[in-house]
């Protein structure tokens, strides 16, 4: 049988760089499955990515780029982005953080 995970939002957010402004950190792998935190402090510099990317956020609030769009967000909200959109996380509050899934094929699922 394969290995479970559980992490609740306060222990993901302990193991986050302290001193690192994209403060990322993958938390779990399983095939083509890669779960993490995000809370970036201040500005967020992602680049496009090669894999489909799910955000379920998991507190604070603000707006969102995906690709031509725009939108509000906050907690709870789930955000989908495929595989080398543009995107990123805009006026975000201060406790701003989320959960972050990468999975599927590089390029992205069809």
């Amino acid at each position: 049988m394969g290995r479970g995970f559980h992490q609740t939002i306060e222990q993901a957010l302990a193991r986050l760089p302290a001193a690192d402004k994209d403060r990322y950190r993958q938390l779990f792998e399983h095939g083509t499955l890669q779960i993490g935190m995000y809370a970036p402090d201040g500005t967020d510099p992602q680049q496009p990515h090669s894999r489909d990317e799910v955000y379920v956020v998991s507190s604070g609030r603000g707006w969102f780029v995906n690709g031509s769009e725009r939108h509000r967000f906050s907690a709870g909200d789930v955000l989908f982005v495929p595989a080398g959109i543009v995107h990123r996380f805009e006026d975000f509050s201060e406790d701003f953080s989320t959960w972050v899934i990468f999975y599927g094929p590089e390029g992205g699922e069809s």
